[in-house]
């Protein structure tokens, strides 16, 4: 689930040259906040998922609404179980 949302986040991202020291620039814009630089557009790439990945984890723990990505949802669990 967390993963597919990340690939169409991805997916999504538009990316630009800016005139900066890190001159590749990526953003989801679907997804507020969600944005990297990089040396290289790869450098760049990996970044966003960086970014990505901690904006999720942010806003599940303070409970607030992850936008829908067509088909992919993430959503806070009810729940956790933890079997020892």
């Amino acid at each position: 689930m967390i993963v597919e949302y990340v690939q169409a986040a991805l997916e999504r991202a538009r990316y630009e040259l800016i005139d900066d020291a890190e001159p590749y620039y990526g953003e989801v814009s679907e997804l507020a906040g969600v944005w990297a630089s990089g040396r290289t557009l790869e450098e760049c790439r990996r970044r966003l998922a960086e970014v990505l990945d901690g904006w999720i984890v942010v806003r599940l723990g303070r409970g607030l609404p992850i936008p829908p990505l067509g088909n992919h949802t993430i959503s806070k669990p009810e729940s956790l179980e933890v079997n020892v």
